[in-house]
């Protein structure tokens, strides 16, 4: 499965940037593209691991698991 490269406008604007077979190509290549984003954006630069760019998308807008959670409140 490939690596899929996005970058992320909030609130929800997902766009495909590049894809790559391996993982170290990916981290490279997306180590770049954050650094060439502007100091005032608020866009993200992520990278997924997927089948294919729609499943790529419907995990990048899946909220994280763990959010809403209070750590540590029995």
């Amino acid at each position: 499965m490939p690596y899929f490269i996005y970058r992320i406008t909030p609130p929800d604007t997902f766009e495909h940037l590049d894809t790559k077979e391996k993982y170290r190509d990916a981290k490279v290549r997306v180590t770049e593209l954050r650094k060439a984003l502007p100091d005032d954006s608020d866009d993200i630069v992520r990278m997924i691991f997927a089948k294919n760019t729609m499943e790529a998308t419907k995990l990048l807008a899946r909220p994280p698991e763990h959010e809403g959670q209070i750590i540590g409140d029995d």
